[in-house]
């Protein structure tokens, strides 16, 4: 079977199949400066070509909150679980909700307060925890979106769902999506890069999947380049010992021609993705260590995102990372961070979760202001779900809450730049922040209205597979105009 019938592929054959028929002995470097040019142009998927209209986010960032941040003590504040603290959540409001296991057989629900208080931040007045006073610093930039709404209950198929509009593993992740939609501004460093950190005491930590990041069924160059928080950023970038740049590159043209030959024969559109890949790991031997070394960045701005930005694999070494990625033409930029799952230490972490973040997502969204582009960059801070508004108990004892449970019927995020209404909220829940109560946001409304800013038609953005057309919002989804500027 030919895999150039896909009209994704199709719509590649004509410069590969003119390079793979008629000239043998081309060297990688006019290939993939042909390879590169359709990616820097765009994926063209039958009659539609991406953008479809003029973007107003030309690159995103996602700073995941692996675990899920709680919407009550952070950015959906309640006056009335104070008024009720300790009281049960009546049961006209709990309803018939899905909750996890760990709480869905309890006998009361006691209402538990923010333990920290709000205050109102900018102009705009919006009501922000105290716990993140950097984030709140930019409140004027940013869209607090409070009724987001999943049916996940548990971490990996909430992510899951999130990331790839799937809660079962094996759809292209949103990154990937845009990356095959959009392709790659930058020739020296990947399309869509991830990275990793976790809270320092590694107390609430969650795994991270790579099909978080992954491609699906889309062809593999699409999916996530991993950087690594120890050792090599990128593994087995570097040329083994006494094997020089020279012959290396001439390695690399030589498999390239035998690689283009057997593309030109089979159409197997994973060749495609080894010769790219090999030619984008050269350049990366030089592109990654220029990344990685903040030596010329001014002291001002290595003191704006704390004392953890010098150690690589923390949040803040990711966050200005992340800036320095995006400046450079990487597409799309994934920051997985866990340590929101405060099940039995809300009360001691919560507050330390925080002050690990708070400062480098303040730093990141101030340096992009700083550069220009923060007017043309989507930048996303949120987790899977939100925790519930009563407190848990694994004691036993209702009276002796230690934290909250997984809660995914109403929770918040923070949205900033990339055409975000600024300084604004979106949807509400009601007085006890479980039910969303005006203009909910489904998880594939938000992925629909993440591609419309992207510039994209979600309901056009679509793969063939297995005899049906997919897309990240899958059959569902409505852009939530509310949100956009």
């Amino acid at each position: 079977m030919n895999l150039s019938t896909n009209p994704f592929y199709s719509s590649l054959e004509t410069r590969r199949s003119f390079l793979g028929k008629g000239t043998t002995g081309v060297g990688l470097a006019a290939l993939a400066g042909l390879l590169n040019q359709d990616r820097a142009l765009g994926a063209s998927i039958g009659d539609f070509t991406f953008p479809n209209f003029a973007p107003k986010a030309k690159r995103v960032v996602v700073l995941w909150q692996g675990g899920g941040p709680s919407h009550i003590d952070l950015l959906d504040p309640k006056p009335t679980l104070t008024k009720m603290a300790g009281k049960d959540i009546p049961n006209s409001v709990r309803g018939d909700t899905r909750l996890s296991t760990m709480s869905s057989s309890y006998k009361a629900w006691p209402c538990v307060p923010e333990i920290k208080p709000y205050k109102k931040y900018g102009q705009c007045g919006t009501e922000i925890s105290s716990m993140l006073p950097n984030i709140g610093s930019h409140a004027d930039d940013l869209c607090i979106v409070r009724s987001l709404n999943t049916e996940a209950v548990n971490h990996a198929p909430g992510v899951t769902f999130m990331l790839t509009g799937s809660q079962i593993p094996g759809r292209p992740s949103m990154g990937a999506w845009l990356t095959y939609g959009l392709g790659s501004e930058s020739e020296d460093l990947p399309a869509f890069v991830v990275m990793t950190s976790t809270d320092k005491g590694k107390t609430c930590g969650q795994l991270f999947y790579d099909y978080y990041w992954g491609s699906g069924f889309l062809p593999s160059k699409f999916q996530g380049v991993k950087f690594s928080s120890t050792g090599a950023p990128v593994p087995y970038l570097n040329n083994p010992a006494g094997v020089s740049g020279k012959a290396r590159r001439s390695l690399l043209d030589r498999m390239a021609e035998l690689n283009q030959a057997h593309h030109s024969e089979f159409g197997d559109p994973e060749i495609e993705t080894r010769i790219s890949q090999y030619e984008m790991a050269f350049r990366m031997q030089t592109s990654v260590p220029e990344l990685l070394d903040f030596q010329k960045e001014p002291d001002h701005v290595i003191k704006r995102y704390g004392p953890d930005v010098q150690q690589r694999g923390t949040f803040a070494s990711n966050c200005l990372t992340a800036r320095r990625l995006l400046e450079r033409g990487t597409r799309f930029v994934q920051l997985m961070h866990s340590g929101w799952d405060q099940h039995s230490n809300l009360f001691t972490q919560l507050e330390k979760q925080c002050n690990a973040t708070d400062a480098p997502t303040g730093a990141l969204i101030q340096d992009l202001k700083d550069r220009d582009m923060l007017k043309d960059t989507l930048v996303i801070w949120g987790g899977e779900f939100g925790r519930t508004p009563f407190g848990q108990y694994r004691s036993g004892d209702p009276k002796k809450p230690t934290g909250r449970d997984h809660f995914g019927r109403a929770f918040s995020w923070i949205m900033a730049g990339g055409g975000v209404k600024p300084g604004s909220t979106y949807g509400e829940s009601d007085e006890f922040g479980w039910n969303v109560t005006k203009d909910p946001v489904h998880v594939h409304d938000m992925q629909a209205t993440i591609l419309h800013l992207c510039g994209i038609d979600h309901t056009k953005l679509t793969f063939r597979y297995q005899g049906r057309q997919f897309r990240l919002s899958d059959v569902h989804g409505h852009i939530k105009k509310g949100i956009l500027a």
